[in-house]
């Protein structure tokens, strides 16, 4: 499937607010109202768009601690350790990345202390040789 460039647009201008209306994306993409909405409708049917989420105010989410948790994964345990870390609903997202780590987790806790006890938690899981950690300060934007 071909994303154009007007979908690429629309698509940032959804993950700022999938709720703004209609008219008002078709303002700032200077489309007519129909066509985002079809543009939307096509995106939705091919399967471009899988669903709308919660983004949670800055504020709310800056009184949780968020680490960037890098992990290493032992050869032929990426399967398990990938499944055993989407059980842990600390962990908001995980990614598969090159370098000298093999996934990224981002996890989302309390206080550090429940950090300590989440990036044990990931450490242990079978399959994980080792992790490193680093504590989120901000978030400049998110799109």
């Amino acid at each position: 499937m071909k994303i154009t460039d007007a979908d690429e647009q629309l698509l940032s201008l959804l993950r700022e607010d999938a709720r703004a209306p209609t008219a008002l994306i078709a303002r700032r993409l200077g489309l007519s109202r129909t066509t985002v909405q079809s543009r939307i409708d096509r995106l939705q049917r091919q399967g471009v768009i899988r669903g709308y989420t919660v983004r949670v105010d800055e504020g709310v989410e800056r009184a949780r601690i968020r680490a960037h948790i890098m992990i290493t994964v032992s050869p032929k345990k990426m399967a398990a350790v990938v499944k055993a870390l989407h059980a842990i609903p600390e962990v908001r997202t995980l990614q598969s990345v090159s370098g000298g780590h093999d996934l990224v987790a981002l996890g989302v806790v309390g206080d550090v202390n429940q950090m300590d006890v989440l990036t044990d938690r990931i450490g242990a899981v079978d399959g994980v040789e080792r992790t490193s950690s680093a504590i989120v300060l901000s978030t400049k934007f998110e799109r």
